[in-house]
């Protein structure tokens, strides 16, 4: 990669984690949604093309909107898809890499929701980043990819496979005069109530951010409310529309919140 990324002009927002079904394609939608909603261009890419969350829920958006004669913000979206052929992977990387760079001179942020396993779009997405958001619920097999933990002794044997793969990126980055990554690990579809699994995973995360150079952000709870919205292409952001003509409820508001929190927190200073 030969132009220096410290020289562009967007924020890159990475979604990452090497498990699938962390959240990550609901925080980018709605992350987008908050960030255009305070007045920011945003563009998206989907690098799952081939499941394609983000791009499924961005055409409901655009079907919604169409339909109710709305105006809603919705993103420049790109959907990419993995190439198969071993022989074209390289030219592949170097596409992708094109495709950032130009969103980066022309957009105040761009937001990337990856695939689930590690792949060469997955690794070239991470070159960009300024901020990378790992969603991880409360549970121990999530927990694995931060770090190998002895659970008797509550000792960290080692670093988990994506902890390496996010240090590595942070050596790259300071190659690229880039020297500090602002990686945030978001408690995600969380349960409402607090058990002594929680307790001890947060516990944990605790301890590890300190080991690992992470942020820990409290988190976002499970609610059914995503699920509904995702057939429309809303988010809780949308429901104080007077067009769509909801009624907020409790749990909406905490939803919302929860979502600005997190936007908000995406800032270290």
């Amino acid at each position: 990669m030969s132009e220096n990324i410290s020289e562009k002009k967007a924020h890159v927002i990475v979604l990452s984690n090497e498990k699938g079904g962390t959240g990550k394609s609901t925080i980018s939608m709605h992350l987008a949604i908050r960030l255009m909603q305070e007045g920011f261009s945003v563009a998206t890419f989907d690098l799952d093309g081939r499941q394609g969350s983000l791009s499924k829920y961005i055409e409901n958006r655009k079907k919604f909107c169409t339909q109710q004669n709305l105006h809603l913000p919705i993103p420049d979206h790109t959907r990419v898809y993995l190439e198969e052929n071993p022989y074209l992977i390289t030219q592949a990387r170097e596409n992708l890499s094109s495709q950032i760079l130009q969103k980066k001179n022309n957009y105040d942020a761009i937001i990337i929701d990856t695939p689930g396993t590690k792949n060469y779009l997955f690794e070239e997405s991470h070159k960009y980043a300024d901020t990378v958001i790992t969603p991880i619920s409360d549970s121990l097999i999530d927990l694995n990819v931060i770090a190998d933990i002895d659970y008797q002794t509550g000792r960290v044997l080692k670093p988990g496979p994506y902890s390496n793969f996010i240090w590595d990126i942070k050596k790259y980055l300071a190659t690229q005069n880039k020297p500090y990554l602002n990686w945030i690990v978001c408690g995600n579809k969380l349960s409402n109530y607090k058990s002594k699994n929680k307790t001890a995973i947060f516990s944990h995360l605790e301890r590890l951010s300190k080991l690992y150079g992470f942020r820990l952000f409290p988190g976002l709870k499970d609610r059914v409310i995503y699920k509904e919205l995702f057939l429309e292409g809303l988010t809780v952001l949308d429901l104080n529309n007077d067009r769509l003509k909801c009624k907020m409820t409790v749990s909406h508001i905490a939803a919302k919140r929860e979502i600005t929190a997190l936007a908000e927190f995406i800032s270290p200073e």
